[in-house]
């Protein structure tokens, strides 16, 4: 590498640095669990992970996927229609279109794949006719998603609306009336806020102005729902959602992999055309194993829904009498606003030397003068993984 490159490099991370915003990757010593150990920490309370139904080391999750990778190998070696599908594809598949209350679901290696993969093919097929509308707060994957569709198709458009400002995106919606093709794309649940979106106002003006709608429940599957199938189901929407995105990394197991969730044909078309599927790897055996059996444990019984909500009520009530102010709703995301990014980070440090593993959020991730800690609850966690944890936030 040249020293002009090299000495760019280094000013850059010189200067992340300085302004407390450099990150530093802890090394876990144990499986991830609601608690865990750190290499030169210790033994510490997690409450940064999305593994929210507490099933990433869960002996059956474990077991199924062992179980995969003795009959199935490591993975294919390549792409889908290079060298075939495997029949577990076929399982997990048509365990999400079930789940999601759609025909057909197809998978990719990650959700960030997935939203790569549905949201810039949509825009490409709509000529100069398209324009793709998307709330300010949505996931990078999303942002960085529509950014891609503008660059493949340079006639579509897009367009953002203030979050969940429903009176936004029906100006949005309005002053798009001469486009054929219109997406609406939101998240789900907003990670970083730990809101959901105004999911029925959202779907009834995507029907009044016949707009697709895109939804990435990749935070509310699993949590949010009488039985854990996420906003749509607590909306009331199942089988009425054009396209749902989401996970496998988060609540179905932990490990990784995303899909997309729709009608048969444009399922279809995700197959034929998607560069994410066309280009990348199927998804592994171990990742669908654990991934369908996670899948099983939560349409089983809602124990460990139940069992979350407990959780989360009882953190947040905790924080709210030490103090801090907190969110409502069903969500598993609680944020902890302090302003400074250096405050966050510094906030978390601490909390880490006091056993509890909780991450400071800072600009460029969120606006500036909005850097938080965010607290992640899991059905994992019994009453005393919580109540050390309130005893450190009592202490910072």
């Amino acid at each position: 590498m040249s020293t002009a490159w090299t000495d760019r490099i280094r000013a850059d991370l010189d200067l992340l640095r300085e302004q407390g915003q450099f990150k530093t990757l802890r090394n876990l010593l144990k499986p991830m669990g609601p608690e865990s150990e750190i290499e030169g920490v210790g033994r510490v309370v997690v409450l940064c992970s999305n593994d929210y139904l507490g099933l990433a080391s869960h002996p059956e999750v474990v077991a199924t996927a062992h179980a995969a990778v003795t009959q199935w190998g490591a993975g294919t070696g390549s792409v889908r229609f290079i060298c075939g599908t495997f029949d577990y594809h076929r399982q997990i598949e048509s365990a999400l279109a079930e789940l999601s209350a759609t025909d057909a679901a197809t998978t990719y290696v990650s959700c960030w794949n997935a939203n790569e993969a549905v949201i810039p093919t949509l825009m490409a097929i709509g000529g100069g006719d398209v324009v793709a509308i998307s709330d300010e707060l949505n996931h990078a994957s999303i942002i960085d998603a529509v950014r891609l569709g503008r660059q493949i198709n340079k006639q579509s458009e897009s367009r953002i609306y203030k979050h969940s400002d429903m009176d936004e995106l029906e100006k949005a919606l309005r002053a798009s009336a001469g486009k054929k093709l219109r997406i609406v794309i939101t998240d789900g649940v907003f990670s970083m806020e730990g809101d959901i979106a105004h999911l029925d106002r959202i779907h009834a003006l995507c029907r009044e102005h016949d707009a697709l709608l895109i939804v990435d429940d990749s935070h509310g599957v699993g949590v949010v729902g009488k039985t854990g199938r996420g906003v749509i189901e607590h909306y009331g929407l199942l089988g009425k959602i054009d396209v749902l995105t989401g996970t496998l990394g988060k609540a179905l197991g932990g490990a990784a992999g995303g899909y997309v969730a729709a009608e048969r044909g444009l399922i279809e078309l995700m197959v034929q055309r998607s560069r994410p599927q066309l280009f990348s790897n199927a998804l592994p055996p171990a990742t669908a194993g654990g991934a369908m059996k996670a899948i099983e444990i939560l349409r089983r019984d809602t124990t460990r829904v139940d069992k979350l909500r407990a959780n989360v009520e009882y953190i947040r009530g905790g924080l709210a009498k030490l103090g801090f102010e907190t969110v409502t709703g069903p969500s598993a995301i609680t944020p902890i606003i302090l302003g400074a990014t250096a405050r966050a980070i510094a906030a978390s440090k601490r909390l880490l030397e006091l056993g509890v593993f909780v991450i400071g959020f800072g600009y460029p991730v969120v606006p500036e003068g909005k850097a938080r800690l965010r607290v992640q609850i899991s059905a994992g966690h019994e009453r005393e993984h919580l109540d050390r944890a309130l005893d450190a936030f009592r202490k910072l």
